[in-house]
């Protein structure tokens, strides 16, 4: 991964990153881009329940692309991954985005019903972890906090158990 690098976000990603304190410094190291669903997502949810995370607008203004997703793109990954209608909005919405885009990025989420649609679109290799990507912008203390589901360790497992449930296609 280089500086620069076009990264794709999911709402977990962002909320995990905030709650971590490496938001700022993943969003200034690469290149970090997003759906209009998933910021949506990131911005709402029970404020009552315990451990919700609060971003704000200027998380996600600062130094993040927010792209919009229409029903032909949401039409296309459903034709392109019958399963994808089992994505969470967010998710379904940031695949159908790197679906339609032709340059070269990187995923990073923490759900396996997501990282299943990727290798079933096979984008294994594009996949990346929050810590992975936070250990590249320089942020290890942040690593230390990071729920399992956030590791590099927990992302292999997950796209090892995708590729062997799908016959290693």
């Amino acid at each position: 991964m280089k500086p620069e690098q076009i990264i794709l976000v999911d709402t977990n990603i962002i909320i995990e990153a905030v709650r971590v304190g490496c938001w700022s410094a993943v969003t200034a190291h690469f290149r970090v881009a997003t759906v209009a669903k998933c910021c949506e997502e990131a911005r709402t949810g029970d404020q009552r329940r315990a451990g919700y995370i609060h971003v704000t607008e200027k998380d996600l203004q600062t130094r993040l692309t927010v792209h919009h997703v229409s029903d032909t793109e949401l039409a296309h990954l459903a034709l392109q991954d019958a399963e994808s209608f089992r994505l969470d909005p967010g998710e379904r919405h940031l695949w159908a985005h790197a679906l339609q885009r032709d340059d070269k990025w990187l995923a990073c989420c923490c759900d396996r019903a997501a990282v299943n649609a990727a290798v079933r679109l096979g984008w294994q290799d594009c996949l990346v972890s929050l810590e992975e990507l936070a250990n590249h912008a320089g942020v290890k203390a942040a690593l230390k906090h990071l729920k399992p589901q956030f590791s590099k360790v927990r992302l292999s497992e997950w796209v090892t158990a995708a590729l062997l449930e799908g016959g290693l296609s």
